[in-house]
């Protein structure tokens, strides 16, 4: 899960105690009411707040926090993959449907099942002047799969035998096995080129073949990239940009207002997107994302086993108002784990639209009769996160009028997620951030064979079928054919429904006016940095 950090335990929050029976829309209206008045003493705090006069020549992004590592074979956060997706260039790139498109590579052949070979584009130069050859991309995977960098990206090239530089500009690539998600793995911010020799000194001083070069970095505070004027490709149109750190929310707002930020994407709560719009020297930009808002099951307990009552729970949740009010209209509902831009997505498959009625029913086939007003406890345990304890309260409410009584537990994230790591739990939330771009994701979160600590299947979803259609899909190289498997594995999965795909949430872009010719792309990375520019820079 890209994107998530492991925080220091601070506490422990209980909220299992009954919320007032104020009815879905009442609750709604309390929560509103409750995120405007913080909104207001926002709009009070920027009253205030002096501006400050912006550098020409430099674009200032905010980010929530440092990149954990800038050598691209080992940095994993979201931070580290987006900041080195633009110093470091990769085999392939992404296309808006997701599909892999050339990069460095201009081409490839897969002449069987088991070999590739990619041409690489000539007159590449790294950013201290050396030319960009077949050595290069042959270290870079080396040094992961022979050890000399400690890392978990090598396992996602464990069925690479080994790699050949036949030439200066043709790269071989011999697998153990036919390995159909190869080119993904070798796309967008999978994993970047490095020059040939080098160790864990990149993660100090990166120096890649991307259209920025990198200038300086000083934890918790900024990094600074600069534009690279010798690169191949397109170049950007920014001379600099700095991405500040600033961890707190309400700071961020402040940082956009006053003028001392240019750009944050994704870093601010709806109703602060909603105040900053009438600023009149700022713009909102937002369009459909991948990142996933789902809630799963642990199938071993005794009352989620029964597909029944999960669908059930399906039906007894409807998401409209949290849309509506929680999500303030920058989400869209989710019917699979894949984002509707995947050329693997499968739209046709059962839904679960709001139906408390049908919710009974299947109640009660289950065997679950209302016994003084409830039919069964559940607990939920979530995250400490503002949003998610919302979404926490308003599924309690909604759950109560099919006489569910839902505990909720909340923890801070780093116990959270080790409860869910190791099956402590009857339901969870969580969000899939760019792994759920590639459909081999299924293998990942549904195969038999990857409960933890082998992969992500917490719920422990164990179904043969599904298993066998994984697998052969993962061989399959004909893309076709893997969308036609693909689309069976996710029919099933909506009607056994391990999880609940709740909603993907929205590309949120907020920016100063002095920036211009931005774009979004559905994965939310910082590709607009490639083609914007800022009024009156040199």
């Amino acid at each position: 899960m890209r994107g998530q950090s492991n925080r220091c335990l601070d506490s422990i929050q209980r909220a299992s105690a009954p919320v007032p029976s104020l009815g879905i829309t009442g609750l709604l209206l309390r929560i509103l009411k409750t995120l405007r008045a913080l909104a207001c003493v926002a709009c009070l705090a920027f009253a205030v707040s002096c501006s400050s006069q912006p550098d020409p020549n430099t674009l200032v992004m905010i980010i929530e926090s440092s990149p954990t590592n800038l050598d691209p074979r080992v940095g994993l956060d979201a931070y580290s993959e987006r900041i080195d997706d633009l110093i470091f260039d990769d085999l392939l790139t992404r296309d808006a449907h997701l599909n892999v498109a050339p990069g460095l590579a201009e081409r490839w052949e897969i002449p069987d099942p088991r070999t590739y070979i990619f041409h690489l584009h000539q007159g590449v130069k790294f950013h201290d002047g050396r030319r960009l050859t077949a050595r290069d991309v042959k270290w870079t995977f080396d040094s992961l799969l022979q050890g000399k960098i400690r890392s978990t990206k090598s396992a996602v090239y464990r069925f690479v035998e080994h790699i050949d530089a036949s030439d200066d500009y043709t790269v071989v690539f011999h697998l153990k096995e036919a390995f159909a998600t190869l080119l993904w793995n070798l796309s967008d911010g999978a994993i970047g080129i490095v020059p040939y020799g080098s160790g864990d000194e990149i993660s100090r001083q990166p120096i890649g073949s991307g259209p920025f070069r990198f200038v300086s970095a000083e934890q918790d505070k900024e990094v600074v990239i600069a534009r690279n004027d010798d690169y191949w490709g397109v170049k950007p149109r920014l001379p600099r940009v700095r991405f500040m750190v600033v961890p707190d929310t309400t700071t961020r707002a402040l940082e956009l207002r006053k003028g001392s930020a240019d750009i944050a994407i994704n870093a601010l709560t709806s109703d602060m997107v909603l105040t900053l719009e009438r600023d009149p020297n700022l713009a909102v930009m937002h369009a459909p994302g991948t990142i996933l808002a789902y809630m799963a099951f642990n199938l071993r307990d005794p009352i989620l086993k029964d597909a029944r009552v999960r669908q059930a729970l399906a039906y007894a949740i409807d998401r409209r108002p949290m849309l509506e009010y929680l999500q303030r209209g920058f989400a869209r509902p989710a019917n699979s784990l894949l984002p509707p831009e995947s050329w693997a997505y499968n739209g046709d498959v059962p839904a679960y639209n709001y139906d408390p009625k049908r919710a009974r029913q299947l109640l009660e086939q289950a065997g679950y009769p209302v016994v003084s007003g409830v039919r069964f406890h559940l607990t939920m345990k979530a995250s400490t996160e503002e949003s998610t304890r919302l979404m926490a309260a308003v599924l309690q409410q909604q759950l109560r009028q099919v006489e569910i009584a839902l505990d909720i537990r909340t923890f801070e994230f780093a116990t959270f997620f080790s409860d869910v790591t190791h099956g402590l739990f009857q339901l969870y939330s969580l969000r899939w951030i760019g792994g759920n771009e590639d459909p081999d994701i299924f293998e990942y979160v549904f195969h038999s064979a990857k409960f933890p600590p082998n992969g992500a299947n917490r719920g422990y979803f164990a179904d043969p079928g599904v298993d066998a259609l994984i697998d052969k899909a993962r061989h399959e190289l004909d893309q076709n054919v893997r969308k036609q498997i693909y689309a069976e594995i996710q029919s099933t999965l909506a009607d056994q429904l391990p999880y609940i795909d709740l909603w993907y949430f929205d590309n949120v872009l907020v920016h100063s006016k002095r920036v211009r010719r931005l774009t979004l792309n559905p994965s939310g990375n910082y590709d607009f940095l490639k083609t914007a520019e800022l009024a009156n820079s040199r």
